[in-house]
């Protein structure tokens, strides 16, 4: 999922720590959900939600309709601001690749929106579905399931959900701290390299 160019949401930035919004980011998307609230409802129906999605992002009908689906979780055929809230927060988090971090910070709502049929669990169909909003290759599923689905059932309960995120934060930190050691080692080097005209 990409933003398209000249987005209103180019202009929005989450926090890296805790993948939220910052209280004037907040208030400038609550004034902007209201300009997309032409019948002045406090929410979007399904022909406005798919116009926002259509124009701001890459995503295709199908999957502008499921993301609608998931996100109407009491099937009032509407979308309220925390809803959008939250859509917001997502499509940020996946611009800014913050993706894994949000599903850490926020992984039980992260797991009720996945999990498609109400069943307290996520299957690989459901993961398969929604895997475009966190960036989840389609090689990483069966991975994900051999790893954490410690019952065997070919589900994910919540636990085996939320250490999935903290194996994801693990990973992702391992990565940094390997990126920022050989930047220190470059930086290192190039020093010694520099030749010292001082000396001459």
């Amino acid at each position: 999922m990409k933003l398209k160019q000249q987005s209103f949401l180019h202009f929005l930035c989450l926090d890296r720590i805790y993948c939220l919004l910052s209280v004037r980011n907040a208030r400038a998307l609550a004034y902007y959900f209201n300009l997309l609230d032409v019948h002045k409802k406090n929410a979007l129906n399904n022909l406005q939600f798919y116009n926002f999605l259509y124009y701001v992002t890459d995503l295709t009908m199908t999957q502008i309709v499921l993301v609608f689906d998931l996100l109407d979780w009491d099937g009032t055929g509407e979308i309220g601001f925390d809803e959008f809230y939250m859509l917001v927060c997502i499509i940020m988090s996946h611009e800014s690749h913050l993706e894994k971090q949000f599903m850490y910070r926020h992984s039980h709502p992260v797991f009720e929106l996945l999990d498609i049929d109400g069943g307290h669990t996520i299957g690989p169909a459901e993961f398969q579905a929604t895997r475009f909003l966190f960036n989840i290759k389609k090689a990483e599923l069966s991975q994900i399931f051999k790893d954490f689905d410690i019952s065997g059932d070919e589900q994910l309960n919540y636990k085996e959900f939320k250490m999935f995120t903290i194996f994801c934060i693990d990973r992702q930190q391992k990565k940094a701290r390997e990126k920022l050691k050989k930047l220190q080692k470059a930086e290192a080097a190039a020093q010694e390299n520099e030749f010292d005209f001082t000396k001459l």
